[in-house]
């Protein structure tokens, strides 16, 4: 019996989030009409909605001894996510500058701080054996390596899915070859797909079957307001996204990666777990930040009706 369903292994970011009029380009100005502060990174995000799904998560990743890095870790502990494979340096941890218009639409300024310095001989191999699936979000810098180097180390009964963000996106499939080998779920957008396959195919079908032929054996395209596209080369899904107001997009697609994880493992095929992705995304914009709106179980009891759990 493996001690977590999922262990992410991604950056932990204080994410600073503004509110403003507008989201300005070059020699605008606009106003901030209010401010949050909350604890996320992609990864983190995504543990954390499966953790309130009451799944057993852990977390590897790398914060700093300052406050920021104090709250971080208070935070995955509340949420009952295991720590124990986070490494505590010394440095400045990580943090994101986000700008939220009216439409929820968001701008975002990254400053990774000793997310970049996990070093592979840091990283915890019995804690990685110890779950069904690891969960990889993206670095900006060289704690890319410490994933590239575990990721062949790990029993080949793990499942991996990966969830590349832009920032891994614009690296291109032959700088991810690596990790993209080992991966058997891909959690992408449409616009980071484009990306990711050099931006050579007319259609993300296209897109998608490129990644198939990388021996990836599911392929998510997450777009937005419009209708999610999943599948495994077999079967191909078209989910169609929940109607609620928007208030931000702060984590959607990691409150997507949560869902569809969640209903993954739950035996739930892809279109399945295509809709209670969706599902959690659209409680998730509902709220402002990231993990705010991310449901619990108990709420899922209205989704009976679309997806037997």
């Amino acid at each position: 019996m493996k001690k977590f369903d999922v262990v992410g292994f991604g950056a932990l970011n204080v994410d600073k989030l503004y509110n403003v009029d507008k989201i300005t380009c070059e020699d605008e100005e606009s106003y901030i009409t209010d401010f949050n502060r909350s604890c996320g990174g992609s990864a983190a995000n995504t543990v954390i909605g499966l953790s309130k799904l009451g799944m057993k998560t852990g977390f590897i990743g790398k914060v700093s001894k300052d406050y920021d890095g104090k709250l971080l870790l208070e935070n995955l502990q509340k949420e009952g996510v295991n720590t124990e494979g986070i490494i505590i340096s010394e440095g400045r941890s990580g943090n994101v500058l986000g700008f939220v218009d009216k439409d929820g639409q968001r701008a975002l300024y990254v400053d990774p701080g000793v997310n970049d310095l996990i070093k592979p001989d840091e990283v915890k191999l019995d804690y990685l054996e110890n779950c069904r699936i690891l969960h990889l979000a993206s670095f900006v810098g060289e704690s890319f390596n410490a994933q590239k180097s575990i990721i062949n180390e790990i029993s080949e009964d793990i499942i991996v899915s990966l969830d590349p963000g832009r920032i891994y996106a614009e690296r291109g499939i032959n700088y991810l070859k690596t990790i993209l080998n080992r991966t058997d779920i891909i959690l992408t957008n449409e616009e980071e797909l484009k990306y990711l396959t050099g931006n050579k195919y007319k259609t993300f079908k296209e897109g998608a079957e490129v990644l198939l032929e990388s021996n990836i054996n599911i392929v998510v395209v997450k777009r937005g307001d419009k209708s999610t596209y999943i599948t495994n080369g077999d079967e191909s899904y078209f989910i169609e996204p929940f109607d609620v107001k928007c208030i931000d997009t702060t984590g959607a697609g990691d409150a997507f990666n949560a869902g569809f994880l969640y209903g993954f493992l739950n035996n739930n095929n892809i279109e399945e777990s295509g809709k209670l992705g969706n599902f959690i995304a659209s409680c998730c914009i509902k709220e402002s930040g990231a993990i705010k709106g991310l449901p619990k179980i108990s709420e899922l009891d209205k989704f009976d009706k679309i997806i037997n759990i």
